[in-house]
């Protein structure tokens, strides 16, 4: 669904999504103190290997900055919050967005007391059908540390199938083996 706004703003692609349970927020720099709690809890960022954990109020407003770019960009986050009293809890959305290929890779974290709850299942088939319906995705893409065993649970969940192995080389000049997990949007079981 594409928003039009008045002459001289952006063609906006993003909104907000609502589930049974959650409110799925555009992110937005009043997001900044939530990003800085989120991304430097240990228990959130023991398999994020793109970045060091956030220590600095800026660090987390640039991290928002990088999902604010005008439109048409190529990464969004959402910022989830639990609907009864908007308590917010993770965050979930896309990079990489190859429009050409019609492909798009998933990112999602969890504050570690909402584990096993089925809220990022709810939240991701969300964005999933989002994907689908307003991007125009066929194939979603998510590289899944090896030993994050929870999220690859989770993908299996989906519908996602193993697609081989990387090792991404991006923090501390280590590499990290990350599974490659595909959804065929086309084929699969899509929400």
């Amino acid at each position: 669904m594409l928003i039009l706004r008045k002459k001289g703003e952006q063609l906006m692609v993003f909104h907000e999504i609502e589930t049974e349970r959650l409110m799925l927020k555009n992110i937005s720099l009043e997001d900044s103190e939530f990003m800085l709690q989120q991304f430097s809890n240990d228990a959130v960022t023991k398999y994020l290997f793109d970045t060091e954990p956030l220590t600095y109020i800026e660090e987390a407003e640039k991290l928002i900055n990088f999902y604010l770019q005008p439109e048409p960009r190529g990464q969004h986050r959402w910022i989830l919050s639990v609907k009864n009293d908007s308590r917010k809890i993770g965050t979930c959305g896309f990079h990489c967005w190859d429009r050409a290929k019609n492909s798009v890779e998933i990112g999602y974290d969890l504050q570690e007391q909402y584990w096993g709850k089925g809220i990022m299942t709810e939240a991701l088939e969300a964005i999933l059908l989002f994907a689908i319906n307003n991007m125009n995705i066929q194939t979603v893409n998510a590289h899944i540390y090896v030993d994050n065993i929870l999220s690859t649970n989770l993908a299996n969940k989906l519908g996602f199938v193993f697609n081989g192995k990387t090792e991404l080389c991006i923090l501390k000049n280590i590499e990290y083996l990350h599974n490659i997990y595909s959804l065929d949007c086309s084929t699969a079981k899509c929400p």
